[in-house]
């Protein structure tokens, strides 16, 4: 059998570095489970002779018209929080995607998103028909490129898929300013009238790009928004206590919100988590074996 052929747009972020080490290294996928990855990146790797070199914005390379069919594309990229940041971008680069997408007859596309569009009204999980109401310019800038990328996706015949993803550890504020911490330092958490700590919706990056192959096997189900994480949420103070971090509690006002979390089950219904996805320990023991790697 032909393997499912997979173009991924902006693998050399973050959260897509993970990625490719990941599906590279994961011995659970089965012979007939088999993907081939092809990544796209701007700017040439020396350790990555094989990335297709390609500025999504302009039309597709010779290379990628004439490199055979595809069967789905992943698009990873996108403008994240920092000072100074167009998040405008994020819209343009879905809407060239999904241009691109339809030249080279791709039927099937991943855009990702962010649990940022919900916002923070709610203590209850959000599920993927609450009406988004985003409380930053970068949640804002994503949920305008999901109702953009929508239509434009109905009226080139596109089955997408906006994936709105949790915290990936390894790509998260917690963890990453923990492990940037100098002697002495500790992280500040919220801590709420309860005792507890922020809780909010995990993976880890394995758990991720496991997701991701069987959404990609499951194409022709998905919906056209989807929660990603792991089932079952975490509290904040676990996640830096399986990291070995210091943390410091900090009392706060009553009005934030100590859970804002996603309800997974349309996706527990497309994809088989293992038992320990949701566990602490092995989302950050995720992250910290790809650091070691």
């Amino acid at each position: 059998m032909a393997p499912t052929r997979v173009l991924v747009l902006g693998s050399s972020g973050r959260i897509g570095t993970m990625l490719r080490r990941c599906w590279a290294t994961d011995t659970s996928a089965s012979q007939g489970d088999a993907i081939e990855f092809v990544f796209q990146t701007r700017q040439a790797q020396p350790d990555r002779p094989d990335d297709l070199l390609w500025d999504i914005t302009e039309d597709p390379p010779d290379a990628l018209r004439l490199g055979g069919a595809y069967d789905c594309l992943i698009v990873l990229s996108g403008i994240v929080p920092k000072p100074d940041a167009d998040f405008t971008l994020n819209t343009a680069i879905a809407t060239a995607s999904l241009r691109a997408a339809a030249r080279l007859g791709i039927a099937s596309v991943f855009l990702a998103s962010t649990s940022a569009v919900y916002g923070t009204y709610q203590d209850e999980p959000f599920r993927e028909d609450h009406t988004p109401r985003p409380v930053t310019d970068y949640g804002r800038s994503k949920y305008n490129m999901e109702t953009t990328a929508r239509a434009q996706a109905r009226a080139l015949g596109l089955k997408l898929c906006c994936l709105r993803i949790g915290n990936v550890s390894g790509a998260d504020a917690l963890l990453l300013t923990g492990a940037a911490l100098a002697a002495g330092e500790t992280i500040l958490l919220d801590r709420f009238h309860d005792g507890g700590t922020p809780v909010r919706s995990y993976m880890g990056p394995r758990t991720f790009a496991r997701i991701l192959r069987s959404l990609i096997h499951n194409r022709a189900d998905v919906p056209e928004v989807l929660n990603i994480a792991a089932p079952k949420p975490v509290s904040m103070l676990a996640l830096a206590e399986a990291a070995q971090m210091p943390v410091t509690l900090r009392p706060v006002d009553a009005q934030d919100h100590q859970y804002v979390t996603l309800d997974c089950q349309a996706l527990a219904a497309l994809h088989a988590f293992e038992p320990l996805a949701s566990d602490p320990s092995e989302i950050v023991r995720q992250w910290q074996d790809l650091r070691g790697a």
